[in-house]
């Protein structure tokens, strides 16, 4: 099998560096949805060095700070599950109380229509990303 996170197409990628990227994921029901990806293809996050976790989930954190500053969520949802895909990353998804699957699992059937979400274009994104990294590099 090849795995679609070691060969990715058509990825929006925020921000990456050479053990990690931050993407944008596409979704209409949640627009702030991203997944940080290790570049490496391994499978768990103790499969790490603690110097390598550390940078990873310093990315993590920069990325629910940018989210929250550009979105103003009602809740941040982390998730590394790799279940169907066994290549470490976190999902990292603003949540809004209004939105069609609140207060489930973005996975879970929609409960209701979402009401729109805020309307935040990349290069604003980024420039939050890119301000939340800063911070937490320091």
């Amino acid at each position: 099998m090849t795995c679609p996170l070691c060969h990715p197409e058509g990825e929006n990628i925020l921000w990456q560096d050479a053990l990690c990227r931050i993407i944008r994921v596409a979704d209409d029901d949640n627009a702030g949805y991203c997944r940080v990806i290790w570049t490496g293809h391994v499978a768990e996050m103790t499969d790490l060095e603690a110097a390598e976790r550390e940078h990873l989930m310093r990315r993590v954190y920069a990325v629910e700070g940018a989210l929250r500053e550009c979105f103003s969520p009602a809740k941040i949802n982390l998730a590394s599950l790799g279940n169907m895909v066994p290549h470490l990353h976190w999902h990292v998804i603003a949540r809004f109380e209004d939105d069609a699957r609140f207060p489930d699992p973005v996975w879970a059937p929609p409960k209701r229509s979402g009401a729109p979400q805020p309307d935040v274009d990349d290069d604003t994104l980024c420039r939050a990303l890119a301000q939340w990294l800063g911070r937490m590099d320091d």
